[in-house]
């Protein structure tokens, strides 16, 4: 765990500068202000999570929220402690859109996903505060459930498409109805699965992935799957942003025979403007938005047609406020939801994104991750799933705590994603999206 403070090298030493005071609105609030706001980062299980903790007037009253943007948790812990977290003391905790509003407007030149997952932090703790206020779950706090649970499903990843299958078939064992499949390539592999021996020799980069090979073996993959796992499983496969919209659309037609509940990032964000060509074009449904770090452009993949399923990380949008909003567009239009959720996402933003699945009609499915023991010990009430559903924690706000002893004991490694990203290349050398 580390608590973050800016690093400055000067020639000089900076002036002293007097603590900013900010003016609090609404003066006929109760005495209840925000008195503390700061990021923990910590690693129980590999990936760095960043937590935001806002603490209030009230002894014992604090508020956790998920600001986890893993590949660049400095930055992100950097502007909570530096730059957000001093624009909210004095504050009311109950002011949660005017204070949503106003970071997101403090920077001038708003958004992206470091200055969105801080303020999703913040947006979290306080809607956890609102629910600790009210002895509530926050789940209630936005209406209510409309069903008791949110089904989930997990990832399948081998060398071989033997591996593979005998990997999604133990997760259906386990009484989960969905499973995500992804196999691997000779060399360095693809994403979601470990690399094979034999590679390409001869090539400037023999371990490089190759988008040819790529498209020619994915649909014996699904052949095999239905042929060994039946036609009840839903099947899924995550492209990872790799493709061109043309090879997504080849891709799709291919894999038509085979059913899948979703063919997720067929291209990369630069090109979602030709997201709409490619579901068109799809005979299953598209689900997309992982990457996308603005509510605005991710109004526009559900207004434009570019999703059947919108596939956010809540922190990197800004968190709950500005996604709820989104889930209100996705109901009146007819798009599901999908939200990313693997071991990058904090306990606590896992979470947020079930109160989300079981408040809204809009909800398809939820990515499943089961956390080990150690993180169940470092974030106290993290869920896991029963039978493959996610059930919402019914203890006040999001349910979950963080023991801060012992995330002291699992500091996070800077570059631990970058060592992999920086090596994904095809065989001639050219670099892929990871």
């Amino acid at each position: 765990m580390t608590e973050h403070v800016a690093d400055v090298t000067a020639a000089a030493p900076l002036p002293e500068l007097p603590s900013p005071e900010f003016p609090a609105p609404w003066p006929d609030r109760d005495a209840l202000r925000i008195t503390r706001v700061r990021a923990i980062v910590t690693a129980p299980e590999g990936p760095p999570l960043v937590v935001v903790r806002v603490d209030t007037s009230e002894p014992g009253l604090y508020g956790l929220g998920c600001a986890t943007f893993t590949q660049r948790f400095h930055a992100v812990a950097a502007a909570v402690d530096q730059h957000v977290g001093p624009l909210l003391i004095g504050r009311h905790p109950a002011d949660i859109e005017d204070i949503t509003r106003m970071v997101h407007f403090s920077s001038y030149w708003r958004g992206g996903p470091v200055l969105n997952s801080a303020l999703s932090g913040v947006d979290q703790a306080l809607w956890d505060i609102a629910g600790k206020r009210a002895g509530m779950p926050v789940h209630e706090l936005w209406g209510g459930r409309v069903r008791a649970a949110a089904d989930t499903y997990l990832h399948a990843g081998g060398a071989t498409a033997e591996e593979t299958i005998e990997e999604a078939a133990a997760i259906l064992a386990l009484g989960y109805r969905n499973v995500r499949l992804q196999v691997g390539a000779p060399g360095l592999g693809h994403y979601g699965a470990p690399g094979s021996p034999g590679g390409y020799p001869g090539s400037p980069y023999p371990d490089g992935w190759d988008v040819q090979r790529y498209l020619r073996d994915t649909p014996g993959l699904f052949e095999r799957a239905r042929r060994e796992l039946g036609e009840e499983p839903g099947l899924m496969h995550d492209v990872h942003s790799r493709l061109a919209p043309k090879q997504a659309i080849a891709l799709a037609r291919s894999l038509e025979p085979y059913r899948l509940f979703f063919l997720e990032d067929p291209i990369a964000p630069e090109f979602y403007d030709r997201l709409p060509e490619v579901r068109a074009a799809a005979p299953m449904p598209i689900a997309a938005g992982e990457q996308v770090s603005s509510v605005t452009d991710a109004a526009r993949l559900i207004r434009d047609g570019g999703v059947d399923l919108l596939r956010l990380h809540v922190s990197a949008v800004g968190g709950a406020t500005p996604t709820r909003k989104l889930v209100a567009l996705c109901e009146l239009t007819g798009v599901g939801t999908a939200w990313h959720s693997p071991a990058d996402v904090s306990p606590v933003g896992a979470a947020a994104n079930v109160a989300l699945d079981v408040t809204t009609p809009a909800f398809q499915i939820q990515e499943g991750h089961v956390y080990p023991d150690v993180v169940h010990e470092v974030f106290p009430g993290t869920l896991g799933p029963v039978n493959g559903y996610l059930y919402p924690n019914q203890a006040p706000g999001w349910g979950i705590d963080l023991d801060e002893k012992l995330a002291a004991e699992h500091p996070p490694l800077t570059h631990l994603h970058e060592r992999w990203s920086t090596r994904v290349r095809r065989p001639d050398g050219g670099i892929e999206a990871p």
